[in-house]
């Protein structure tokens, strides 16, 4: 479904990606851990089209280097950014017709809406609240709802544990489950929970310096393989 193949990305002078790639198939959740300055986020924003990349991404056969970024998310693509950036003065409500507004999502705007709310009862209660005024979990389960409004065929998560509790974060993990057990949705996550991120996964890739240096199913990526991609030792 999505590949990415010898990925490069600079920020001024400095690469954040080097020659990174990974393959994603349809119904997979492939994690992608790391440390930070790692480029996991930055690999994301490549795949999203929020900054300029070189090398080859292609999603389904399409070529997403050579389309705009609104353009990438009409083919199936929703991208949940780190730090969740809901659209803080407006309203719940306002937030998820805003991902609705893919041409997948106009199409089955009262069905995703539904599944969002059952999924997420809050959101539901707190429609007409501005999504500024939410607690940083809730604000976490507005940014993965506003995703899942587009009627995406990929979602990226981003760090959807970044700053929460233990709790709600376990409460985000279990959404995560739901999303492909109920749906078959093809996820690729980003988190700095590695236990988490792999244990659920299909097959997972470590990033450092900007580089793939491992990459394996769960069972192959033993906890000494981490540690040495970690750690160097």
């Amino acid at each position: 479904m999505l590949t990415v193949e010898n990925i490069e990305v600079r920020y001024g002078g400095s690469e954040a990606l080097r020659g990174a790639g990974l393959e994603v198939n349809r119904g997979e959740l492939v994690a992608v851990v790391g440390p930070n300055g790692a480029g996991k986020t930055t690999l994301f924003k490549a795949i999203s089209g929020t900054v300029p990349a070189a090398g080859r991404v292609t999603f389904e056969g399409a070529d997403l280097l050579a389309m705009k970024p609104r353009d990438r998310a009409h083919l199936g693509i929703a991208h949940v950014p780190e730090g969740r950036k809901v659209f803080a003065s407006m309203s719940v409500l306002e937030n998820l017709e805003m991902g609705g507004s893919t041409e997948a999502g106009r199409a089955d705007r009262r069905r995703a809406f539904e599944r969002i709310f059952a999924m997420f009862p809050i959101l539901a209660e707190r429609r007409a609240q501005l999504a500024g005024t939410l607690s940083g979990g809730q604000q976490q389960m507005l940014a993965i709802g506003r995703a899942l409004a587009s009627c995406p065929r990929l979602l990226m998560l981003d760090e959807p544990s970044m700053g929460l509790s233990p709790v709600m974060a376990d409460t985000i993990f279990d959404a995560v489950r739901e999303i492909r057990r109920e749906g078959g949705m093809t996820i690729l996550l980003v988190e700095q929970r590695v236990t988490d991120a792999l244990a659920d996964c299909d097959r997972g890739y470590v990033l450092e310096g900007g580089r793939v240096m491992l990459h394996g199913t769960p069972a192959e990526l033993s906890p000494e393989k981490l540690r040495r991609a970690y750690l160097g030792v």
